[in-house]
């Protein structure tokens, strides 16, 4: 009997509200509460799970491993209970703030344009797009969904692939003018290869020789931090990259751009892959309504 009397789902609120703004008083504005009021709440919250679930600091708030615990439950927790209130509802439709990321070539080319007609589909929700080829947490930085190229991580994420993409190296015209076409992968060493800042699985340029795959490195005097800066620096005459065929394909047709080494290119493709928490099937409605636009109207390929 005394777990009903118990507000459960407020406490979750309040406390996922707390971790979401970042604080006590941002949280309190939030929800019309004092900043007492939701730090008492807080505190009585741990005292009834026997356990902290927030450092708190002069500057900032930081989440014990029982509270990173305690949050992600929380907020499959609220997501459900919304998604049971929208589900009992005639005016059921997605809604609240979607958080979204996604690595920025897929991202210019593929994503961006489907935004305008998906919010005008659901005017009741909001995006949140962060565009980054750096790998993100999706727990720690409460993402719903990532756009990823690249094989799989063992991450306890659900994945939905959404195509696949080949990879070619080109250079821009005026590059090859001033420096020379290589016409070996042994003639690479003689050029700059714009790499990534940022550790990637598959490190190496793969070309195919005499009948096996060989990997070249890329090494130069510029690294970026993501595809789209490459390909323009590529553009702009600096060096040879490793992109895309999707990325580059405009710009090969209006000869930014041309192929180099294509005879010893092996093939190879990139999948593309929706990433994002659940298990069972279990997801807010925002999240499922973005997944049946990836999969209905992103043709990547």
């Amino acid at each position: 009997m005394a777990r009903l009397e118990v507000n459960r789902s407020g406490e979750m609120e309040v406390f996922v509200r707390v971790v979401e703004r970042g604080g006590f008083s941002a949280a309190a504005r939030d929800l019309a509460m004092t900043p007492s009021a939701v730090s008492k709440l807080v505190t009585r919250l741990e005292a009834r799970l026997g356990a902290r679930l927030i450092n708190r600091t002069t500057r900032k708030l930081q989440l014990t491993p029982e509270g990173c615990v305690f949050y992600e439950r929380a907020v499959a927790v609220l997501a459900g209970l919304d998604e049971a209130e929208r589900g009992a509802s005639a005016a059921a439709a997605p809604a609240g703030r979607l958080r979204v990321s996604v690595n920025v070539p897929v991202g210019r080319q593929f994503l961006l344009p489907l935004i305008a007609g998906f919010l005008a589909d659901h005017p009741r929700l909001s995006v949140d797009i962060t565009l980054t080829d750096d790998v993100v947490d999706l727990l720690d930085q409460r993402v719903d969904v990532a756009i990823r190229s690249g094989p799989l991580k063992d991450s306890g994420l659900m994945a939905r692939k959404l195509g696949s993409v080949g990879q070619m190296i080109v250079a821009s015209p005026g590059y090859l003018a001033a420096h020379g076409q290589p016409r070996h992968p042994d003639d690479l060493h003689r050029h700059n290869r714009i790499g990534f800042a940022y550790a990637r699985i598959v490190t190496g340029w793969p070309l195919l020789v005499d009948g096996r795959i060989v990997s070249v490195p890329p090494s130069g005097n510029v690294r970026v931090s993501d595809g789209d800066a490459m390909r323009l620096l590529a553009i702009a005459g600096v060096g040879l990259a490793r992109l895309t065929d999707a990325a580059v394909r405009d710009d090969l047709a209006a000869g930014r751009l041309v192929p180099v080494l294509d005879a010893f290119n092996p093939g190879d493709r990139e999948d593309i892959h929706a990433l994002y928490p659940g298990q069972g099937g279990q997801m807010p409605a925002r999240v499922r309504a973005f997944l049946d636009l990836l999969a209905t109207r992103m043709r990547v390929a």
